[in-house]
């Protein structure tokens, strides 16, 4: 089974076993929801149950049903905590995991022609922007908006676009 790091418990905080973490996933409000079960990258075996949850700062705090006080707390610093790809959930239409975008050909939509392949994500502000390398080692970033991105066909890990004039180098005029 493939699973998902979420967070990495970084402290207790207070006496009744609640950590403090720092987030490692788009989706805290769902990773953390009461009831949801999350593992240690180090033993996915044991399994933690979310009794509650908040955000705290730019982290969260996390009370676990199977941690109850401050000393089985302490033990789990430094952990990573993890999702199971069952656990993982299913998102909207239109939204996707890194892991599924990570190495899709980039097709143009108009040509049928493969442009690159997608090597790197960003969430710089209102929607992310997918780093494109060209077979010769040209890169370019396109950003994830309707207008660019047409279709993405996670299963034939294929993303087809239509590059708006001026996304790419040989697009602009010296």
């Amino acid at each position: 089974m493939e699973y998902f790091d979420v967070a990495r418990i970084l402290t207790t905080h207070g006496l009744n076993g609640e950590v403090k973490v720092n987030v490692i996933t788009d989706f805290p409000e769902e990773r953390f929801a009461e009831g949801m079960h999350l593992s240690l990258r180090s033993d996915t075996n044991r399994t933690l149950t979310v009794e509650k949850s908040r955000p705290f700062k730019q982290f969260w705090l996390i009370q676990f049903k199977e941690i109850t006080d401050i000393d089985q707390a302490e033990k789990l610093r430094g952990q990573i905590l993890v999702v199971s790809e069952e656990d993982r959930g299913e998102l909207p239409d239109g939204v996707y995991y890194y892991k599924d975008i990570f190495d899709c050909d980039v097709i143009d939509e108009e040509t049928g022609k493969r442009i690159g392949k997608i090597v790197d994500i960003q969430s710089p502000g209102a929607n992310d922007i997918w780093l494109v390398r060209e077979d010769d080692g040209k890169e370019y970033w396109i950003p994830n908006i309707a207008d660019v991105v047409k279709k993405v066909d996670v299963a034939a890990k294929k993303v087809y676009v239509e590059l708006m004039e001026g996304l790419r180098d040989e697009d602009l005029m010296y």
